[in-house]
């Protein structure tokens, strides 16, 4: 068995360790809040309906089990406010098929979730992959999803297919863009949700936080250089950057110590413990302490996956999410992805009380929501 020590070097910790203990003892240093705090809970699935390069009779079977009991999943629990869960569907450009569009189309007409766009993509250029972002967008956008600005433009959240934003890898596999950052804006973007990706290389030493790139971004990895998101300070010129919980935590069996990044799997459901310590990172914007933003993902799509997702693993996580909406030291708001960026600008522009007030806040639901 491999030593503690020898795990964590193996999972590139030391990319992103130090980045971790500023946000620890920042935390620490952080002023108390009075009164209930608000959980903004965002479930975040790169759903993936070929995964593993499977037939579409396969996928379609996938996408069925979605069809089925997703809902019946949905329907057992609530926030504050009464609504169900819901998740943010990061949908595989380069997987199009119009009948899985237009079932998540139903899902977002019964305020069971929201689509937005994530993408694989190896040894592009510039040119190629804007060409590529504008036809999936175009594609989606045609079953009702995505959000638009007054002036018909597509607005979007983004996750990137294996982690590597920005062409981070040091063996230039995955992406071949260095200047993604600017061009995801260009094309819409308003949000970026892949991180955290440790144990992977491309996990940046910025930890839980929600924040702004600063510095070149058309250069490689622009996304290791930020600002963090405060109250009085809002950019309107890039994508923010808006990362899930990251730690480093101890369990009983196996090794003592094992990374703790917000993945849900069959294998590491949402648990009690899990969720403690999602909240714990306490990931807000700087002067609304308040507000906690949870940002969760997970693989749902495979037959395994899903098993765990929509079975009893979904409702340990939300029968956990229970303890945070006693209403009196918590008030739980379950959010899909631009919700939670439209919170996180009201944040910054000074609003305050209940952040469920601005849900819909700059960016306004996509037509297939009404």
């Amino acid at each position: 068995m491999k030593s503690a020590l020898a795990y964590l070097k193996d999972k590139h910790v030391e990319a992103w360790i130090g980045g971790w203990a500023r946000h620890v003892l920042a935390s620490r240093r952080a002023p108390r809040t009075s009164g209930p705090r608000h959980l903004l809970f965002c479930y975040c699935d790169h759903w993936e309906p070929l995964w593993n390069q499977v037939s579409d009779e396969i996928a379609d079977a996938r996408v069925k089990t979605w069809a089925d009991e997703y809902p019946k999943l949905a329907s057992e629990f609530h926030d504050a406010e009464g609504r169900t869960p819901k998740h943010s569907f990061f949908f595989p450009g380069e997987q199009y098929r119009p009948r899985w569009l237009d079932i998540l189309a139903d899902f977002t007409k019964r305020g069971l979730g929201e689509v937005e766009l994530h993408l694989h993509h190896d040894g592009d250029t510039r040119a190629k992959l804007k060409d590529d972002l504008e036809r999936y967008l175009a594609e989606i956008a045609s079953h009702g999803h995505l959000s638009r600005d007054p002036d018909g433009r597509l607005r979007y959240a983004f996750i990137h297919g294996n982690w590597c934003l920005a062409n981070a890898r040091k063996d230039g596999t995955y992406c071949g863009v260095d200047d993604e950052i600017p061009l995801l804006f260009e094309t819409g973007c308003y949000a970026d949700f892949t991180f955290p990706a440790a144990p992977n290389e491309s996990q940046p030493n910025i930890v839980n936080q929600i924040y702004w790139p600063v510095g070149d971004l058309a250069k490689r990895r622009a996304y290791e250089q930020g600002e963090r998101a405060r109250v009085g300070e809002v950019k309107r010129d890039r994508i923010l950057m808006i990362e899930g919980p990251l730690t480093l935590a101890t369990r009983k069996s196996k090794l003592p110590v094992w990374i703790e990044n917000a993945s849900i799997t069959a294998h590491e459901p949402g648990t009690e413990r899990r969720v403690q310590s999602w909240v714990d990172q306490n990931i807000h914007v700087e002067g609304r302490p308040e507000w906690v933003f949870v940002k969760v993902h997970t693989h749902g799509a495979p037959e395994r996956e899903a098993a765990g997702v929509l079975g009893e693993g979904g409702r340990k996580l939300h029968t956990a999410l229970r303890k945070f909406n006693d209403g009196r030291e918590w008030i739980l708001h379950y959010v899909s992805a631009r919700e939670m960026f439209n919170i996180a600008m009201a944040a910054m522009e000074g609003r305050e009380g209940d952040p469920s007030a601005y849900r819909d806040h700059l960016l306004k639901p996509p037509p297939a929501a009404a």
